[in-house]
């Protein structure tokens, strides 16, 4: 047990920090394979019975809710613990969780479907998901933009191999059972099993009062590095902690619910082929992992607070043009609308980090990360419950499915801005809330 602890993955002096991405990368490429569960709704609908693709997607969003909720529980444990033991039972879980799925599919019982992607699944993406961040932020101060850009890009960039990796092979098992679907979920399960105990064997965390050579602590948009710290506890408390809530909260609902439907919805409304629907997913990962990064590191030079200005605003736009795409019949134009804001979606991911860095300090960034992604729970239930709801509402009155889905990218625009209100109404925290010297740590 002593491999697992915090202690053991202390980096020895001289160790290269560029090794650690790749770790981070291993595990969220695996827990990203959350973002391609769509794949799975037209064939798990052929089961029948209650089995239709909106009750299919709940356990999407209790995975995500689940998610947020794991994080913000066990946000001390995952910094007390280290990165190493987390994602070892981050990999327990959502491994698990794929089976449990697998065998609710055999079973054909859809709450057992609840229990494995959802819950069991859920707490491992919960666990994988902060523990990777909250190393890179450690090991690269100078740059905690794109330090969150990478940690989270890899999660952004799952759907990429999950969404057609599950495609060929619901395809390959195709007849079996709900077109191969339980195949798929026990073959992912061991394959992501391998790669994220790969991640977990080679993580290290930096030496305590480690910092890049020739690196000094400097103002970024926002506090000092290491002259002002706020703990987790206290930082519930502030109102900029809640503001960015609300923030994370819409940039979420407004992207989430296109990725949760993203393969029923383009054979919807432009009538394309299962296997053309899948690729649409993995170009929409590719665009969530890219801009996870760029728009991240962007940050590290306009300031967080101008870059969720041009999340929100930009975004806004191109929602009110996506039914303006689907009217002129061009699945280009939608493709590629679709694909920015899903990069900003990306972004506003990886910039939260280091906008709570800039607020907060590093003094248990992480923890306050894993609470702060609370967010992503609620935005998991308004987005993809809004998108699969109203659609299916749509449908029932008679509405062209091409067109089921337009009141709900109208609908996102409102959301868009109200996080753009919240977004301007953040101001630094005030120094009754910093932890005073004689504070215990």
């Amino acid at each position: 047990m002593s491999f697992l602890s915090r202690e053991a993955t202390v980096a020895k002096p001289g160790f290269n920090r560029w090794f650690v991405p790749p770790a981070a990368i291993a595990v969220h490429m695996c827990i990203g394979q959350v973002y391609s569960f769509s794949v799975f709704k037209k064939p798990l609908a052929l089961l029948g019975g209650s089995w239709s693709e909106a009750n299919v997607g709940v356990a999407y969003s209790i995975a995500l809710v689940m998610l947020g909720l794991s994080a913000a529980l066990f946000g001390k444990w995952v910094e007390h613990s280290g990165p190493r033991k987390t994602m070892l039972v981050s990999a327990v879980c959502f491994c698990g969780g794929l089976l449990i799925s697998a065998l609710a599919v055999k079973l054909k019982l859809l709450w057992l479907l609840y229990v494995g992607y959802g819950l069991v699944g859920g707490v491992g993406l919960g666990l994988g998901y902060i523990a990777p961040v909250s190393t890179l932020m450690k090991w690269f101060p100078d740059r905690p933009g794109m330090a969150t850009g990478m940690a989270i890009m890899g999660f952004g960039g799952g759907a990429l191999i999950g969404g057609p990796l599950a495609q060929e092979l619901m395809k390959t098992y195709a007849g079996i059972d709900a077109a191969g679907a339980q195949m798929a979920l026990i073959i992912m399960a061991g394959l992501y099993a391998v790669s994220m105990l790969f991640g977990a064997g080679i993580v290290r965390v930096p030496a305590p009062g480690w910092k890049p050579d020739g690196w000094q602590p400097h103002a970024a948009h926002g506090l000092p590095e290491g002259t002002v710290s706020v703990s987790v506890d206290t930082a519930w408390k502030t109102p900029q902690f809640w503001l960015l809530w609300v923030v994370l909260c819409m940039n979420v609902s407004a992207g989430i619910g296109i990725l949760g439907q993203a393969s029923p919805m383009i054979q919807d409304m432009f009538k394309v082929t299962p296997a053309a629907a899948a690729g649409f997913v993995g170009l929409l990962s590719i665009a969530n992992l890219a801009g996870r990064f760029l728009w991240s590191s962007a940050s590290d030079l306009t300031g967080r607070k101008g870059i969720y200005c041009v999340y929100f605003l930009l975004g806004a736009a191109l929602y009110a043009l996506v039914p303006w795409t689907q009217g002129k019949g061009s699945v280009l134009l939608f493709v590629a609308v679709t694909t920015v804001i899903i990069s900003m979606y990306g972004g506003g991911f990886a910039t939260v980090p280091a906008y709570l860095r800039d607020l907060f300090g590093s003094y248990q960034v992480g923890a306050i990360h894993g609470r702060l992604i609370t967010a992503w729970s609620m935005a998991a239930v308004i987005g993809p419950q809004l998108v699969d709801r109203i659609s299916e509402a749509k449908k029932a009155a008679g509405v062209p499915p091409a067109q089921a889905y337009n009141s709900t990218f109208y609908l996102m625009v409102g959301l868009l801005m109200v996080g753009l209100i919240a977004n301007l109404l953040v101001r630094p925290v005030d120094a009754k809330y910093h932890l005073k010297k004689s504070d215990p740590a």
